[in-house]
């Protein structure tokens, strides 16, 4: 499964939407430099999961084409660690998302 930072904008900026309120940070992350680091923080952490992902799906199909130079032990250990990173990922994307909501339902 690949993670797209785009999709995960793209969700966010629709549950905005949702609210009926325009969202300036989402709309303008550069405006403030916090924003902008926040963002590329979050984006550089979607894609190093993504490359564990690519890495681990490249290191089974070599030991499936019985490359001498993979063991089935990296293999695991390659899935594993995919694995873990794409879970600590949903988990955080369903923590911000549950901020957000609990935000939102404050009263002004």
């Amino acid at each position: 499964m690949e993670i797209n930072p785009n999709s995960l904008y793209q969700e966010l900026q629709a549950m905005a939407a949702e609210a009926g309120r325009p969202n300036q940070a989402l709309t303008q992350p550069d405006s403030n430099p916090s924003r902008a680091q926040f963002v590329e923080m979050l984006h550089d952490a979607v894609n190093g999961v993504n490359d564990l992902q690519k890495a681990s799906r490249q290191m089974q199909q070599r030991f499936e084409m019985n490359d001498p130079s993979v063991s089935l032990v990296d293999v695991t250990v390659a899935r594993e660690k995919s694995s873990i990173a794409f879970e600590a990922t949903l988990q955080v994307r369903n923590r911000v998302l549950e901020a957000y909501r609990t935000i939102m339902n404050m009263p002004v």
